[in-house]
């Protein structure tokens, strides 16, 4: 049996192109050792029959973001270790219309954005792409976040109305929201620049349970019909 050697060298002496080359066929994912596509360039090979995938492109990745629908249950608040457990190659949503692989390089260097509290459940964004951070960051106040909350307990028009201007609290005046009944056990909520507990105080303010809450949109990207515990890409044209 040969010497083994790193993937990216093999690759490199084999095409031949640079090693920089190398390494972005590699984590593209167009390279494949025996068949099976192999995405680490320090990967280890002898003998093994190494090519390269139909239409391979030796370009550097795009940042991706990343968002997950968290399911209850789960601490969204650690960030990166709900990373790990949660955005897996066999997590990724089979019909996410983004049109782009679940790269393992997609997973590294994420950094969660407007973590959920605990106990709440829906929409968690992860992204490498600074641009993306910078917007969630620097414009939180000014992004409307919707939410849908399971409730125990009856409202009048009155007090929905309060809800809404934000007066239903004594003693605090809140930012007007949009507030309407989904069904006739849960409240969907529409609001700017929400702080941590907020809604839990409103519903109580008015005599509601909230039993659990979960977040569908932030500014212009909603979750659609990912299901929970599936995560999808960013698509080219959405804007948060």
């Amino acid at each position: 049996m040969p010497d083994s050697e790193r993937l990216s060298k093999r690759l490199a002496r084999q095409l031949p192109c640079s090693r920089r080359e190398a390494e972005l066929y590699i984590s593209g994912g167009w390279v494949l050792v025996d068949g099976e596509v192999v995405e680490e360039p320090q990967f280890k090979v002898a003998g093994q029959r190494v090519e390269l995938a139909p239409g391979a492109r030796a370009e550097p990745l795009a940042p991706a973001t990343l968002l997950l629908n968290c399911p209850p249950g789960h601490d969204a608040t650690e960030g990166d270790a709900l990373a790990r457990t949660l955005i897996t190659l066999a997590s990724h949503w089979p019909e996410d219309p983004a049109g782009l692989r679940p790269l393992k390089a997609y997973f590294r260097g994420l950094v969660p954005m407007l973590p959920l509290t605990p106990g709440m459940s829906g929409l968690l964004v992860f992204t490498q792409d600074r641009r993306v951070a910078r917007r969630l960051n620097e414009d939180t106040v000014r992004l409307e976040q919707e939410f849908v909350a399971e409730v125990r307990g009856t409202l009048s028009e009155t007090q929905l109305e309060a809800l809404r201007r934000g007066t239903a609290e004594p003693g605090r005046r809140l930012a007007p929201c949009k507030v309407s009944w989904q069904s006739e056990t849960h409240l969907r909520f529409a609001l700017k620049g929400m702080v941590p507990g907020q809604l839990e105080a409103m519903c109580e303010s008015v005599g509601l349970t909230l039993l659990s809450l979960k977040r569908l949109r932030i500014g212009g990207v909603s979750l659609g019909r990912v299901p929970q515990g599936q995560w999808r890409y960013l698509s080219h044209g959405e804007r948060f």
